[in-house]
């Protein structure tokens, strides 16, 4: 496994105190994300003081990314679970993972998650005795086809799996005993809580508190009907009960910045008090509003009355995450918050004290990027030689990019696999320093703007210089569709090439 990232440390006046039990800042409650960007699904447990998060990544790679915090509100990427070809193959129109559940058993961590292309198998468990790893390559639990399987141990050590089986009359919640070491079925699958009767009960977990055994699902689906819910059962096999306070969490019909949440995963605190992580959006610009960073992972306390949760947004204090990154690509490999499309970034031939050297991309999509992790952002790439683009990736279809093209420059967007150029000027000799600015874009009653503008550029003695510019609504889901969030990176051109540097800043809000 790679080296661990820099800790994303809190942006904070120097007596304010991070995961302090009140709201100070001013925001609305649940409003900052813990982690900023495509990070949907989460999942936590905590070890002694130590809490550890993963997060979905669909059709990038490596798969699914692992966290560490002790505050809850400031986290460190460690690596990423699934780091290698033998655990995670993908290829063209992958659609990769899906929602994972990390938990820690008998001394060991435990994921298991769902490659969309390889359902038929079933879901895949890996595991290892630390959170950098090794991981395991993974087995399947074959026969359980569906998505977002949980994993939890009963008192006698019995290994239960739960996921969303899709039949003929839609998901449903089901269950079974499992030997996650083999994979191996022990039980006949059996069904266990549809919700409340809105659409898609997806994302089981279950979680154990006291004499209770509680069951956590997300319902409405993973847009604007959001919602998590709960049941719960003195048995770990059922039956469960609804609680009468469904959904325990939505933002659905109401004006909050934060919509879409859903997706949650509980943890007791090392004091004794609960929280709860969750997925969320914050969309943008003119109906039916645009988000474009992806379902971004939040943060919530959970009180208990009556042996029921209740959620309290105005639990945690969460600080804006530092998000700025900068890379010369003269370590020995790529860190671990660089993902690319569909396997890893074979093009890549080498880093070091020179730059990085890029094979010719012969094949879509041939690109490595890092999450978007705010509103308004800048990204520079240092091209030193032969033709790389700077590209902003929600899909290979939705693609918006300014590159070195022999002795040009020229901007570009692919909107619905449709390439339209933007702009072409003359190419500079020697190093080319390419750019993109995501900039609010204009408000108003009856100004029709999407969430931003991307300003697509030239850098010349630090000094940025637009070619072209473009609404952001054409690299935003509700036009593209899916389940990730933008990518900011670079793809080589047809004779290769090599870079020097690539930068990403916070500009503006967050």
């Amino acid at each position: 496994m790679s080296e661990p990232d820099e800790p994303r440390t809190a942006e904070q006046a120097p007596e304010e105190l991070p995961g302090a039990d009140a709201h100070e800042s001013g925001a609305t409650p649940g409003s900052t994300p813990i982690l900023p960007g495509f990070h949907p699904d989460p999942s936590i447990c905590r070890v002694g003081d130590e809490y550890y998060l993963v997060t979905s990544t669909f059709e990038y790679f490596p798969g699914v990314p692992i966290f560490s915090s002790t505050d809850l509100v400031t986290w460190t990427q460690l690596g990423n679970v699934l780091d290698r070809e033998s655990q995670l193959s993908l290829g063209p129109g992958a659609g990769g993972i899906f929602a994972p559940t990390l938990r820690h058993h008998d001394g060991r961590f435990w994921m298991i998650t769902t490659q969309i292309d390889r359902i038929g198998d079933g879901h895949l468990i890996v595991s290892a005795p630390s959170p950098t790893g090794p991981w395991s390559d993974p087995v399947f639990t074959t026969g359980t086809i569906g998505i977002d399987p949980d994993l939890a141990w009963d008192d006698d050590g019995t290994c239960y799996l739960t996921w969303t089986r899709i039949g003929p009359n839609g998901s449903e919640i089901t269950q079974t005993r499992v030997d996650p070491v083999t994979g191996e079925l022990r039980s006949a699958p059996k069904p266990l809580w549809n919700g409340t009767g809105l659409a898609h009960p997806e994302g089981p977990h279950l979680i154990r508190r006291g004499d209770w055994w509680y069951l956590l699902i997300a319902e409405g689906g993973t847009e604007r009907g959001h919602a998590v819910s709960i049941a719960r059962s003195r048995s770990i096999e059922g039956p469960f009960e609804g609680c009468p306070a469904n959904p325990i969490l939505s933002h659905r019909s109401t004006a909050h910045p934060v919509q879409n949440t859903g997706h949650s995963d509980l943890v007791e605190r090392a004091d004794g008090t609960w929280a709860m992580v969750y997925l969320g959006v914050r969309p943008r610009g003119i109906s039916p509003l645009f988000h474009v960073n992806g379902r971004e992972t939040f943060l919530a306390g959970v009180d208990w009355v009556d042996d029921w949760p209740v959620v309290d947004e105005t639990r945690f204090d969460v600080p804006i995450a530092s998000t700025d990154f900068s890379d010369r690509f003269d370590a020995p490999a790529l860190g671990p918050r660089w993902i690319s499309a569909e396997g890893p970034a074979t093009f890549v031939e080498r880093t070091g004290a020179a730059g990085a050297a890029l094979a010719p991309a012969h094949q879509r999509p041939g690109f490595v990027g890092i999450r978007v992790e705010d509103h308004e952002w800048e990204a520079d790439l240092a091209v030193t030689a032969g033709d790389v683009a700077l590209v902003v990736r929600l899909d290979e279809g939705h693609t918006v990019s300014v590159a070195t093209s022999g002795g040009r420059v020229r901007a570009g967007a692919r909107i619905g696999g449709i390439d339209i150029p933007l702009a072409d000027a003359a190419r500079a000799a020697g190093k080319v320093v390419l750019g993109i600015r995501a900039v609010a874009g204009p408000a108003g009653l009856g100004v029709r703007s999407g969430p931003d503008v991307l300003r697509l550029g030239i850098v010349e003695a630090g000094v940025f210089t637009e070619l072209a510019s473009i609404d952001g609504r054409y690299t935003s889901t509700e036009v593209a569709g899916g389940f990730t969030g933008r990518v900011v990176g670079l793809t080589p051109g047809t004779a290769g090439g090599a870079v020097s540097s690539f930068e990403y800043r916070r500009a503006g809000g967050a």
